[in-house]
């Protein structure tokens, strides 16, 4: 018989790197989460803009996507289903479907600025370039979306896990 006295460090070895891996998944975790609530602060003074500011939220609407008449009635009716997509984002439900749409609408927000970013000296011109990181922000999210893991998407595929180990029989010794 071979003794091997590696085989405990090998196994620290394992242990550290696995700890490793757990602090590097909770700072991933942690980054995620406060890129979201980064986004999502954003996107609800948005909402709240057409929910409480109508007449001001379809002055944007016509200035920067065109679309004159809109009014404060359809400025609200925006504002109620953009308050479930931003409700949704920021509490990770769906996550394929929110950080998709809040990307998309985010980028359509951030093209529709394009004069802006031809005269960035102009006043307030410059505080429109912000949007790019944000876009930035966004893309990130839906890409590592998988890797998001403190949402309601989570906590629900974790309960539906523990459910079915519980009810899967266990052999009899």
């Amino acid at each position: 018989m071979h003794s091997d006295d590696g085989q405990p460090k090998r196994i620290a070895q394992l242990e550290t790197m696995m700890n490793d891996q757990d602090k590097l998944h909770g700072r991933i975790s942690f980054s995620l989460l406060t890129l979201r609530l980064g986004v999502g602060i954003v996107f609800m003074m948005w909402t709240l803009d057409k929910l409480l500011n109508p007449e001001h939220a379809a002055g944007i609407f016509e200035r920067y996507y065109l679309t004159p008449g809109l009014g404060a009635s359809l400025m609200v009716g925006v504002g109620v289903v953009q308050m479930v997509l931003v409700l949704s984002f920021l509490s990770g439900f769906l996550r394929t479907w929110t950080y998709g749409l809040i990307t998309v609408l985010h980028t359509v927000s951030t093209i529709s600025c394009y004069k802006q970013y031809m005269n960035p000296w102009e006043k307030p011109n410059l505080l429109f370039f912000a949007a790019f990181p944000m876009l930035a922000a966004c893309v990130s999210l839906w890409l590592l979306r998988e890797l998001d893991t403190w949402t309601v998407d989570s906590w629900w595929k974790s309960k539906k896990t523990m459910v079915v180990t519980e009810k899967t029989p266990q052999p009899i010794n």
